[in-house]
């Protein structure tokens, strides 16, 4: 492969992550081609754009992005495919689903919400890691509870005071 290549290579890695806020990085070799096609399309359907690449460009693009990556670096040894999402989750469960009929993809390393994770071992803290529109939720929810209980509670004191006040005006007569 030529410099022009390898470069322009390293410029798309490096347009990715910035695009997706997201990735995964994943062993699938030893996959057949029925399994990585199967793979493929579960990415596909699931808005994930699955990559393979040669880990010294890959390598070369992090170095280029704006963020700190050198803790993933150890991990680029062997077959490194790398799943760009900007849901946090997806790829983990889409691996975690998909590794219930095959032995791969295993999880190497991923950065996710601006943390990176190490290891296989990682990918049910994966699983569980909330998108922003789940934490949104969330928060509207509890904000929405306290109001709720506020409103209960003057009404069913204005209920308590209503039948006070009725049960006072029938006695004066």
């Amino acid at each position: 492969m030529r410099r022009e290549e390898k470069n322009a290579i390293i410029d798309s890695l490096a347009e990715k992550l910035k695009e997706y806020s997201h990735f995964y990085l994943t062993d699938t070799a030893q996959l057949n081609a029925a399994d990585t096609s199967s793979l493929r399309r579960k990415c596909f359907e699931n808005d994930i754009k699955l990559i393979v690449v040669k880990n010294t460009l890959l390598k070369r693009a992090l170095e280029m992005s704006e963020g700190n990556f050198e803790e993933l670096y150890p991990v680029l040894k062997g077959t490194t495919s790398i799943m760009f999402t900007n849901s946090g989750n997806s790829p983990a469960k889409l691996i975690k689903e998909f590794r219930k009929l095959h032995d791969k993809p295993v999880l190497k390393g991923a950065y996710v919400q601006e943390s990176i994770f190490i290891g296989d071992q990682m990918l049910d803290a994966l699983v569980s890691v909330k998108t922003r529109e789940e934490l949104i939720g969330d928060l509207i929810f509890m904000l929405q509870s306290p109001a709720r209980n506020v409103i209960s509670a003057l009404q069913s004191g204005g209920n308590k005071l209503h039948g006070v006040l009725e049960t006072l005006s029938k006695k004066e007569n």
